[in-house]
């Protein structure tokens, strides 16, 4: 029997999609797990989900919000890639609970979104339950001839992101500690609950040639500095000074008189990528409109053992950078 209601959500959700563009991928490649995303005969493939109560909640963000941040959290894995994005499924579970209305908000947000950065809705399934879940498995296109990857670092590369660090992690701990100052820091709280981010910066570095290792801030600067580390097998050594902590973070730091570093270091769900290549520095000076503000953090160098991280401190010391981010478990 069909579900005439189903059926008229999923009609309505696929009006307006973006066509579907009938091209294979022009470099035909494969890589398993172990990256932000897998390629598969050319594909690069992704999957997020984002769990109500667990990555977001309606009592902080707005139903458009919520569909903003799981769709940007997707698009970042493809990014990271050096890839473009260009089709998806979409698996969702709607809150038995939520009202029409937001129903209704979460069904045109997810068209919206996803149609507007010219990603093709090809399929599909739709649920109840006690929670919404929203699961996006993202297909794209490698933008250059080869993948950015997490095992291409070598040594001597220079350390990169390409935007400012703590942005996310701030707003939560606001939204938690005191959500009656959301209004004093509004563009932590936003960014946190639907982050804006350089979307075809992952396509612009692939155009510079620039094919080091890359991947998205998602579990935090100190997680996946060590990550890439490991998987490249080299050094890392970070320089606090050169940090490029949010100015917003800095001055609700010092309001609260907290550290602005533990947000810049283990702050989840950033999506700012981070990049090591042996390009010339001078390419990544100034604004790009595609890849954003580039800044250089720090350097990779030769591992005798197991690879680490360390920061080069204010005070002089230097200290191991430990993995102490976002878990998922």
């Amino acid at each position: 029997m069909i579900n005439v209601a189903e059926f008229r959500f999923v009609e309505s959700l696929l009006q307006g999609a973006a066509p579907l563009k009938e091209e294979s991928p022009g470099v035909r490649t494969w890589l398993g797990v172990g990256d932000d995303a897998a390629i598969f005969d050319g594909w690069v493939v992704t999957k997020d989900l984002s769990v109500e109560n667990t990555h977001f909640r309606l009592d902080w963000s707005t139903p458009e919000q919520a569909v903003e941040k799981h769709i940007v959290s997707n698009v970042s894995d493809i990014c990271s890639m050096g890839a473009r994005p260009r089709i998806a499924l979409l698996g969702l579970c709607l809150n038995r609970h939520w009202s029409e209305e937001t129903r209704n908000r979460v069904r045109k947000a997810l068209s919206d979104g996803f149609a507007r950065r010219g990603i093709t809705l090809i399929g599909g399934d739709t649920v109840s339950g006690e929670e919404g879940v929203f699961s996006t498995t993202l297909l794209g296109e490698l933008a250059g001839e080869k993948a950015l990857v997490r095992t291409a670092v070598k040594s001597n590369d220079n350390l990169y992101v390409n935007g400012t660090l703590g942005k996310s992690d701030a707003g939560l701990w606001i939204l938690m500690n005191h959500p009656e100052d959301a209004s004093k820091f509004p563009s932590l709280v936003e960014y946190h609950l639907a982050p804006r981010i350089h979307e075809k910066a992952g396509e612009e570095l692939a155009r510079l040639k620039a094919y080091g290792g890359c991947m998205d801030i998602s579990d935090g600067l100190s997680s996946e500095l060590n990550h890439l580390a490991l998987s490249s097998g080299v050094n890392l050594e970070i320089d606090e000074k050169l940090l490029p902590i949010d100015p917003e973070v800095l001055r609700m730091s010092r309001y609260y008189g907290i550290s602005p570093l533990n947000f810049a270091l283990n702050g989840g769900e950033e999506y700012e990528l981070l990049f090591a290549n042996s390009l010339p520095e001078s390419i990544f000076e100034g604004e790009n409109e595609l890849l954003g503000n580039v800044r250089k953090i720090g350097r990779a160098v030769k591992s005798d053992c197991e690879p680490k991280v360390f920061m080069h401190c204010l005070n002089g010391d230097k200290v191991p950078v430990i993995p102490r981010a976002w878990s998922h478990l």
